[in-house]
């Protein structure tokens, strides 16, 4: 983490955010898709989600939002995805 800023709100959990990106991008590899199409898909198994923000500002970005809704994670992989995660504390305006 380059930011001051960054490493006081973030820093505590670094590692741990680490693993959950080397697992998306191992996932993302076994089955040839985008780490982004991983991601989202991940956060549209996860209940409620009404609207994910997605922030696309590129045609390719809004592909891959889109695709991701045709991608079903086994349980295991869910598993493999969530068992590093940390949660934040919230940070800024609440």
């Amino acid at each position: 983490m380059k930011s001051k800023v960054a490493k006081s709100k973030y820093g505590s959990t670094a590692e741990a955010d680490k693993l959950v990106v080397e697992r998306v991008v191992k996932i993302a590899q076994e089955r040839g898709l985008p780490r982004t199409q991983i991601t989202l898909a991940w956060l549209l198994h996860k209940s409620p989600v009404v609207a994910p923000v997605i922030g696309a500002t590129k045609m390719l970005q809004l592909d891959d939002a889109v695709a991701a809704t045709s991608v079903t994670l086994s349980e295991e992989e869910i598993r493999f995805l969530e068992v590093p995660y940390v949660s934040h504390n919230i940070v800024g305006h609440v």
